[in-house]
């Protein structure tokens, strides 16, 4: 109990943002016990209601509950969000590790690839590599994988390339250490704490792109409770009825800019000298 005092009294930032993101987290699992209302239940008849004592978020243009679908929303946006920031942080960090360890032609390979993909618009070659797979929110998250790994390959490489100079390289190597042992052991652990302070970070970007993607229909389709698509829906009512977009919208708002800071103070606790 001492130490975890301590613990709160020294990282305090990261304790309230890494609480508020566990309330985020706590909201997708439990939005079923939470949501007073079926989220996908249509009631024409209380179509586009203004916010209530019945409705709190008012309702969409087929008489759902909106506060419900917000609610609903947070499981499919964060679990997307989440999944895609660990397919491109796992894919990125171990092609950059193997090209900055190896170097010569699997480093050349490697780097190519990724020069290839930074060269296109990311969110116009994902809206191409979703069209032609096909609309849905699977999809997306494929999409925006194949456009995002180079940013986490770039920069494990860089850490690859100073890490393997260090004397305890060397050392390993001059043991006879296997490849594998010294990729898992030293060069990854190493690395690890950088590539998670980016990923974290990047969940909020990865769940802005997402929602792009439903917004302009090449991620979730109706009637999936989504935010990105849900703005979509409420775009045509925008003057008439604003709340179709106001409460998805600050939903977005809130998990980026808590998941932001989340990934900005996990930096002070994994690497305390960037807090100096």
């Amino acid at each position: 109990m001492e130490n975890f005092r301590q613990f709160v009294k020294e990282y305090p930032a990261f304790t309230i943002f890494l609480v508020l993101a566990l309330g985020v987290v706590a909201v997708a699992v439990f939005a079923p016990v939470i949501a007073p209302q079926d989220p996908y239940e249509a009631i024409l008849a209380n179509a586009v209601q203004p916010p209530g004592r019945e409705h709190w978020f008012g309702t969409d243009k087929m008489g759902r509950d909106l506060f419900s679908r917000v609610l609903y929303g947070t499981r499919t946006s964060l679990a997307a969000s989440l999944a895609l920031v660990a397919i491109v942080m796992a894919v990125g960090t171990l092609l950059g590790l193997l090209a900055g360890y190896f170097g010569g032609l699997v480093d050349g390979v490697i780097m190519r690839l990724s020069d290839m993909m930074i060269s296109f618009p990311g969110m116009v070659l994902a809206i191409a590599v979703a069209g032609i797979l096909g609309a849905n929110m699977t999809n997306a998250v494929i999409a925006l994988s194949l456009v995002s790994w180079s940013k986490y390959a770039r920069l494990s490489r860089s850490l690859a390339l100073k890490i393997k100079s260090r004397d305890y390289m060397a050392a390993a190597r001059l043991t006879g250490s296997k490849t594998s042992h010294i990729l898992w052991s030293y060069l990854l652990p190493n690395a690890l704490p950088t590539m998670l302070v980016t990923g974290a970070t990047d969940i909020g970007s990865m769940m802005l792109e997402i929602a792009g993607l439903s917004f302009l229909g090449f991620g979730a389709q109706a009637p999936t409770a989504e935010w990105g698509l849900m703005l979509n829906e409420g775009r045509a009512y925008m003057t008439a009825a604003p709340w179709l977009m106001v409460f998805p919208g600050l939903a977005i708002f809130m998990t980026v800019v808590v998941f932001n800071l989340l990934g900005d103070s996990l930096r002070d606790v994994l690497d305390p000298r960037c807090s100096k």
